[in-house]
Formats: C-alpha cells, structure tokens, sequence
C-alpha cells in the first residue's frame, strides 16, 4: 500500500449535484475509491432513500448563497461542481454564472485543495447558449483561486442520460427519419462509465494542475452514424435518416419533445448543443489520468451496457431525477386549515382482499408501463395536453418498475414522500394553475387491506378555481376507477382498463 492510496482514503470530496444523473453514480464511485463523501443538496430529503446515503455526510446548502456554501466547504479536500441549469429559462446563464462564481469564491476561502468541474466542450466557433454557458462557467472555475480541473465532454452515453435517452427513442420509434441538417455533425461520444473514472481520478491531480482537458471514448462519429449504430446493436432494421435545412433549433425540439420521453424545455438546449462540432481537440489528459481499465469503451458497447442496465431494471440515475426548472417545490399543506388558501380534496377509501404488502406492491409500481388503473385513453390525453403547452407529460417514466425513492419522477409526478409499505405521495410537475398531489396510503385490516387515496389541489388564482370545477366530473371517474383498479390488481383480478 503506497502512501498515495493511504492519502486518497483519507480525502474528503465534496459532490453537488448528488440528487443528479451524474452526481448520483460518482458518490459511489468516490466511496469505492477510498474517499469520505459530503453530499450538497438543497434539501437533503432527496437523498434519503439511495443506497449510500447512510455512507456519506450531507449538508444544505445554496450554490448561490455564499454563507451556507462556505459552511458546506469547511474541511474538503476536493470539491466537484456539477451544477448545470440545463432546461431552465432565459435567465439561466446568469443563473449558472452566478452559483459558480460564488462556489470558486467559497471554495478559495474554504482553503479547498481542488476543484473539479465536468462540462462541455469548447470548440473554436460560436457556441450554442448553453455551451457557452458551460465555457463560461469552466473559465470561472479555472480563475477561482483553487486549483481546478475541468473536464470537457460530449454526448454522454448510458441509461438514463437525457442525451442517451434522447437517440434510443428517436432510432426506435422512427425507422425512417426526416431530421435537420445537424444530424451530420461530427461527435465524440464518451461512455458514462469512462467519464467517472476521469472524475473520481482527477482528485489524485497535483496541486499545479489548472486547466482543461478533452475527454472522449475512441469513436468519432455524426448524429446520423450514432442512431445507425444504435439501431445495429439494438437489433432494430437499418434506419433511415432525410436531413432537411427547415428544421430549426426550437421546431427540432418540439420534434423531439413529441417522439421522445425529454420534454421540449430540455431537449431545445441539447439540440442546440449539436448543431457543434465536438471532438477532442487533444489529449492531454492520458499524461495524468491513466485510460479506464480496458481501455476507452467504444460507442457499441457503450449502447450495449447501457440496454443491458434497462433492460435488467438497474439504472441507478436518470436524467429526470434532477428538479425540472419552474416546477412547484412546495411541501404537502398537511393542515386541514391550511393558511395558504383553498384546499380541493378528493378522498376515497376502498378495501381489497388481499394481504397489505400485496397492495402496497401495486401501489409502488404505479405508472410507468404499468399505467394508472383507470381510463388509460384518458391519461394518455392529459399527457399529450401537458406537452402541448410545454409540459413533460407521461412519457419520463420510472428509473425502476418496482421500487421508488424520494425525488425520483412517475410520469408527470415527482415521489415527494414514501414511507416502505405504507405511504406514497406524489407532487404533480404537469401545467396546472396550482400544485397538485396523489397521495396513497396503505393499512391492514381484517386479514385484508385499505387503500385511502387522496387527491389535492391549490389552486391559484380564478383559472385555478375554474380548472378544478371545470374537471370534477372527470376527476370523480378516473380517481374512482383507479382506487378500485388497484385493489382488484391486488386481488390478481384482470383489468383490461389501466
């Protein structure tokens, strides 16, 4: 054992993020490479239920409020920034401008021994607003006073990336596509499991180490060429791809937005980000990093493990698990007498003969494939109205068919609580003009088992009043239905209406 390893076990590495789709999967990767880990969330509930929350320290904290990331920094070693407001707003460069500068600022006072940032590339010609964004923050880092290593890569490829999940469902649901011009554009893919041995190596760094670094796997290939190749290794005909000049950025991402499960708030930034050529101007990084064991994974069995993780049921992260920008983050208003205003309630109580661990099964795998037990024409309606006007609709999904956790999405729900055999509650993330939630409880009684399933509204202002009585007549039909859905689901009774 060099003194090296023994240095390496006793670092402390700070991750933000760690409720994200990269964050999550470099927390245990950290903690199987020696290191303590500190988690930085807003709120530290979204992490309770992953399998290494009870192996890390977790602090709140504010990346844009000084005090509190200062308090968060105390005492770390390395600190890796990987906060991005992909999605967000016209505002969100400032606002991705701003929790960096203040991050690099805390860190320097903290005494961080090193910063580690994981971004996009930046190649020499004008950049889409979100690579540009990305650059900026990067620079931030690498001026901050700390020694800082930031980590430039393409399109990531592994289950559950917005970026993966984007080309599975394109090249799956269109053997023949008519696409805009940037599906020729040269990219450089990187496999999920290459860019976290480059993070967690990046902590082992020397100190005079302050710049950037390209990282890539060995394929270098267009948008066109990756959905060809998906389609070989997924087994799918060859698909067949008709660019055409029209299709700007903001129609490309309705287009996608329709045709796969990213919403068009977030699919516009990663489409824009194409129309860039990004390839790997160098490759410094293989005089300090060693290349992952084996060697960098190529684009085919990049797809190939991450299908494998889907098709298993083991994807640990998903792009959805990060809050969608503008959503309501409000808790459950658990007073009858709430002080914030109107409260619409639709309660209803069913009883199933079978045991409650049976009943709280279906209730866990609600949605997803398994859809909702009632009406599911009608469901599949209220998603596509949501996208319409800018939702995300139904199509995210579950990360797992049988298990979920705090902050994970149902469809166009976000797990706001769950209590294992007992209670599930979920925020509605759909276009309301309120916030809205699903709750559904689960006792035993009499050798059998009740379901209570509550649905909640606060409404806002006059359209929020007028929504809620406007839908009523559906909502005392699909609720009903679907409250006893379940329970003869429990029962094992066929119902060919979910």
């Amino acid at each position: 054992m060099d003194d090296r390893a023994g240095a390496a076990r006793e670092r402390l590495c700070l991750v933000t993020g760690a409720s994200g789709y990269i964050g999550g999967r470099l927390v245990p990767e950290l903690l199987d490479a020696g290191h303590r880990v500190r988690c930085m969330v807003r709120s530290a509930r979204r992490l309770r239920d992953h399998p290494w929350a009870g192996r890390v320290e977790i602090v709140e904290a504010d990346a844009t409020d000084p005090e509190s990331t200062r308090r968060a920094l105390a005492g770390t070693d390395v600190a890796y920034y990987l906060i991005h407001a992909l999605g967000g707003g016209g505002g969100f460069a400032e606002t991705d401008r701003r929790a960096a500068r203040t991050f690099a600022g805390a860190a320097r006072e903290a005494g961080v021994g090193r910063l580690v940032y994981l971004g996009g590339m930046d190649p020499e010609e004008e950049l889409s607003p979100h690579l540009r964004s990305r650059a900026e923050v990067g620079r931030i880092m690498l001026d901050g006073g700390v020694p800082a290593v930031w980590l430039r890569a393409a399109v990531i490829i592994g289950s559950g990336s917005a970026s993966f999940e984007m080309l599975r469902y394109l090249t799956e649901r269109l053997p023949v596509m008519v696409t805009p011009r940037w599906v020729h554009t040269l990219i450089q893919p990187i496999a999920i499991r290459d860019v976290l041995h480059y993070l967690v190596a990046s902590a082992d760094l020397p100190a005079e180490v302050n710049r950037g670094f390209d990282i890539g796997g060995p394929d270098v290939l267009t948008y066109a060429g990756m959905m060809r190749r998906y389609a070989a290794v997924a087994g799918l005909r060859r698909r067949q791809v008709v660019p055409v000049p029209v299709l700007s950025p903001w129609l490309s991402s309705l287009w996608v937005g329709a045709i796969t499960p990213v919403p068009g708030g977030l699919a516009r930034p990663l489409v824009e980000s194409l129309r860039n050529e990004v390839v790997c101007a160098e490759n410094d990084i293989a005089g300090y990093i060693a290349p992952p064991p084996g060697g960098p994974t190529g684009f085919d069995r990049s797809v190939e493990l991450a299908l494998r993780r889907i098709r298993e049921a083991d994807v640990a992260t998903r792009w959805s698990s990060a809050s969608v920008p503008g959503a309501p983050s409000d808790p459950l208003p658990t007073d009858p007498d709430w002080a914030g205003g109107s409260l619409y309630t639709d309660e209803r109580t069913v009883r199933a003969a079978a045991p409650p661990g049976r009943l709280w099964e279906i209730v866990e795998g609600i949605g997803g494939d398994r859809g909702w037990y009632s009406f599911p024409l009608a469901w599949r309606a209220r998603g596509l109205i949501d996208r319409l006007v800018g939702g995300v609709g139904l199509r995210r999904g579950r990360r797992d068919p049988r298990r979920l956790r705090i902050g994970e999405t149902v469809d166009f729900w976000r797990v706001e609580e769950i209590e294992p055999e007992r209670l599930l509650r979920l925020r509605a993330e759909m276009r309301l003009p309120g916030l809205a939630w699903l709750e559904l409880r689960v006792h035993g009684d009499d050798g059998g088992a009740v379901l209570t399933q509550r649905a909640l509204f606060h409404p806002r202002g006059l359209a929020g009043h007028a929504y809620w009585w406007a839908f009523r007549p559906f909502h005392d039909r699909i609720f009903g239905r679907m409250s006893r859905g379940i329970a003869r689901a429990a029962e094992g009774v066929p119902d060919g209406r979910r």
